[in-house]
């Protein structure tokens, strides 16, 4: 495989980059969109490939792949390197490529091409498509077994397990996922939006990122509303901070991420207290976590699977959280509760928490949609049942608004 970049000026739109049928990974504008797949490779073999691809332009940053990591780590991921990619760094440098078999077909021509079709993309038009709304899990089993999981974690037998629900969007015409990204673009836009093969959504919470020595993380638990007036939403955050349940729920996710980067790092250091992250409809307690890698450094996968799910989205302690949600979820989840985001050959990379997401069917005329919550001792199931109507709503208004 051989690879040829060039470098660009002006800053293009990623989210039109992806369009309807590409993949994008970005927040706040920085990041990557492509369009085409070359290869679709597993997780072993991914970094050797990236590696055996010869750049023509080695001045210029190597092809990166976009990746899937699901919920149970028995579960294989999925990485898709892309034909023509678009980069936005945070250094202020942008460049395009493109990927091919041969060296005559990476050619400037093509890039040429490619960005000419990119800046001649239109925005996509309103649309008059028809949408219902059904829950897939049934409400009664979901409080069931929100119940149950509180009994559990008050018995002794786990410090926390987070139950999920999903619900499916059915559309008589074919769901425009390009007009979903301008939507979550306006909404979310500090969330780490994605678009990697089906699955599409805003998330905001950073796994782990990897920049050569530095490592990053930024762990969300803990949830209330938003309302949209800044004293009642100043008063539900200062409720949240005070909660101890919500408190209690956090502590566990940050004493997790913690405990599994620091003997990784020569350096770490986290908040001292958690803050208040906002998103446009619900806001978090969340927890910026900073440190140096020692050398050798590890690959950005192996943090992503010594951490992946994070308490936050499966419990603790892990495995027998897992076991839990297992024996008791209606539902298989998939990507839900994994990891989306980019890696480079050198083992630098992103990922996002898989939340506020949606699993788009190959027809695009279905939408399968998720949301949970940490259960500790003092949950109640009908606040958890609102806590996941609130978190739905990132993704049903992205889908279903006209």
């Amino acid at each position: 495989m051989f690879c040829r970049s060039i470098e660009i000026e002006t800053p293009l739109d990623l989210t039109s980059v992806c369009a309807d049928n590409g993949m994008l990974f970005e927040r706040e504008g920085l990041g990557y969109a492509s369009r085409g797949v070359m290869a679709t490779i597993g997780e072993h073999e991914i970094t050797n490939y990236l590696a055996s691809i010869k750049n023509l332009t080695p001045e210029f940053p190597s092809p990166i792949a976009f990746g899937l990591v699901p919920f149970l780590p028995t579960e294989p991921s999925t990485f898709y390197v892309p034909e023509f990619l678009v980069s936005h760094g945070s250094n202020g440098l942008r460049f395009v490529t493109v990927l091919a078999s041969s060296e005559s077909e990476a050619n400037s021509e093509r890039l040429e091409q490619f960005l000419s079709e990119v800046q001649n993309t239109r925005s996509p038009r309103a649309g008059t498509n028809t949408f219902r709304v059904a829950p897939l899990s049934p409400v009664p089993q979901y409080l069931e077994t929100v119940a149950r999981a509180r009994d559990t974690v008050q018995s002794g037998a786990l410090k926390k397990v987070v139950i999920a629900r999903d619900i499916e969007v059915t559309a008589d015409e074919p769901i425009n996922t390009h007009s979903v990204l301008h939507r979550l673009k306006a909404s979310f836009a500090t969330s780490y939006r994605f678009r990697v093969n089906t699955l599409i959504g805003a998330s905001p919470e950073l796994l782990v990122s990897v920049d050569e020595r530095v490592v990053r993380s930024h762990p969300l638990a803990g949830t209330a509303p938003r309302t949209g007036d800044p004293d009642t939403d100043a008063q539900l955050a200062a409720e949240l901070i005070a909660s101890t349940k919500n408190q209690v729920e956090h502590r566990l996710v940050i004493d997790m991420v913690r405990d599994t980067l620091l003997p990784h790092c020569s350096y770490l250091d986290w908040e001292a207290e958690p803050s208040i992250v906002t998103v446009a409809n619900v806001q978090h307690l969340g927890t910026a976590i900073e440190g140096a890698l020692t050398e050798p450094t590890p690959h950005v996968m192996s943090l992503v699977k010594e951490l992946c799910p994070t308490p936050a989205l499966g419990g603790y302690p892990s495995a027998q959280a897992i076991a839990f949600i297992q024996e008791n979820e209606p539902f298989k989840r998939g990507y839900y509760g994994g990891a989306v985001g980019v890696l480079d050959q050198h083992g630098s990379g992103t990922f996002a928490v898989a939340i506020r997401c949606a699993e788009i069917s190959d027809d695009k005329r279905h939408a399968r949609l998720f949301a949970g919550g940490g259960i500790v001792a003092e949950s109640d199931p009908y606040a958890e049942l609102a806590e996941t109507q609130a978190k739905f709503q990132a993704m049903l208004s992205a889908i279903v608004r006209p």
